[in-house]
């Protein structure tokens, strides 16, 4: 494996865009991001930070302390999804990795966590090299946000006990928005995200005897269609919901009808009601569907992960967005709305007792987005654009990496302290 690029005092531009593409090229799965971690206690090591490893398992954390004053929370997320990367660039990724059920899968960098790690790094030396402020600053890296468990289990093991409770939690994320734009969003700014595993029971047998079976690949996909009716027909047009069925798997071999189908499905809302009604129904749908298909045995139905709605506190937003509208111009900062994806960056602030205040970092070439009028001609510039998890997924270096540092510095100038 390469030798892994470290930022230093003095390390600029270039030395960054070298840490992003190495990055880039080595991502790393949920919890075994073990040479990212390296890089950043490394890096933050030699700034002069104070560095904490293994908080929930792979978590980093740098601790800055300058005397009397707020304590802020910068953080940015470090692993990789299974994912093989299409994009053709000379720093693509070619890992390999093994998922949780033992799987050896690709591995890419396909939702920019790597720009948030050199981000964060490059905010890291710029703020350290900046004598105008007092407080303690707090510098997260932390694992396993894909699957929602990263910032859970960092708080479990004890992060604020090591390292003080911060008085707000930071953050962004690199998005479609065009390179030197920001989307701050008051409110619920970020989705819940529900994910379901679905097991479905037939009868197998050949596949010349269908009347001797009970087919769980037609109940699976009588199950799918029926799902994409709840938006449709059982949520208010006023509210938002999303569900999607990601994964099926069903069979292994094409004249044999299996016995099981598994779906693997992901609900998105904002509201609780709204949720509960979405979760109810898929139950509903579920069984009847399998009473109605002969199954001989009921479905089971597990609940895998959860990841909790994002909220912006509306006045942290305003004074979050006031500084970096010092850097972008009035312009550069706008309301982009909610967004239906999800993050876990709000289990640091709930377990705080924190405002939170999470932005998207446009990463997007602002070439894509020339001619686009309002924000109908925005949307239909993107929709042209390979979005996060996609396997083309390519934010453009710079000005992203610039932009990104320049708004983490901002934000975080505006709630520590100002020194003596």
């Amino acid at each position: 494996m390469d030798e892994p690029v470290i930022i230093d005092e003095a390390s600029g531009q270039e030395e960054f865009a070298a840490l992003y593409r190495d990055l880039h090229r080595h991502p790393e799965l949920s919890f075994a991001e073990e040479r990212t971690a390296s890089i950043v206690a490394r890096t933050l090591a030699g700034l002069g930070y104070e560095v904490l490893t293994g908080i929930g398992r792979t978590g980093v954390v740098g601790v800055l302390r300058r005397g009397e004053g707020p304590t802020v929370l910068v953080r940015a997320d470090m692993d990789g999804l299974p994912v093989e990367e299409a994009t053709g660039l000379p720093y693509a990724s070619t890992a390999r990795g093994t998922d949780p059920a033992g799987n050896e899968v690709p591995v890419m960098h396909a939702c920019g966590h790597d720009v948030h790690v050199t981000c964060l790094l490059g905010a890291a030396r710029a703020l350290a090299a900046d004598p105008g402020w007092s407080g303690t600053l707090l510098l997260v890296g932390q694992p396993a946000e894909e699957v929602g468990s990263g910032a859970k289990a960092m708080v479990a093991d004890g992060l604020y006990d090591r390292v003080g409770t911060p008085d707000v939690v930071l953050g962004q994320h690199v998005g479609p928005l065009p390179a030197g734009m920001i989307g701050l969003h008051p409110g619920p700014a970020f989705a819940t995200s529900d994910s379901l595993t679905i097991t479905l029971h037939g009868r197998g047998g050949h596949g010349s005897r269908p009347e001797s079976c009970v087919d769980p690949v037609v109940m699976a996909a009588s199950l799918v269609m029926r799902l994409q009716g709840i938006v449709a027909r059982e949520v208010a047009g006023a509210d938002t919901a999303v569900v999607t069925v990601g994964v099926l798997r069903a069979g292994t071999k094409v004249n044999i009808i299996p016995d099981t189908a598994e779906l693997q499905v992901n609900v998105r809302s904002y509201d609780e009601e709204v949720r509960q009604r979405v979760l109810a129904a898929i139950e509903r749908i579920t069984l009847a569907e399998a009473q109605a298909s002969g199954a001989p045995r009921p479905p089971e139905i597990v609940h895998t992960d959860t990841f909790p709605a994002v909220v912006n506190d509306p006045d942290a937003s305003a004074r979050t967005a006031a500084a970096l509208a010092g850097v972008f111009g009035p312009a550069g900062v706008v309301d982009a709305g909610a967004v239906t994806g999800s993050e876990d960056v709000g289990e640091f602030a709930t377990a705080a007792g924190a405002p939170c205040v999470y932005w998207i970092l446009g990463g997007a070439d602002p070439a894509a987005f020339a001619g686009a009028v309002g924000a109908a001609g925005m949307v239909r510039a993107m929709e042209g654009i390979p979005s996060n998890h996609s396997p083309l997924y390519a934010p453009v270096i710079e000005p992203t990496l610039g932009n990104g540092i320049a708004a983490l510095v901002a934000a975080a100038k505006a709630w520590l302290g100002a020194s003596a």
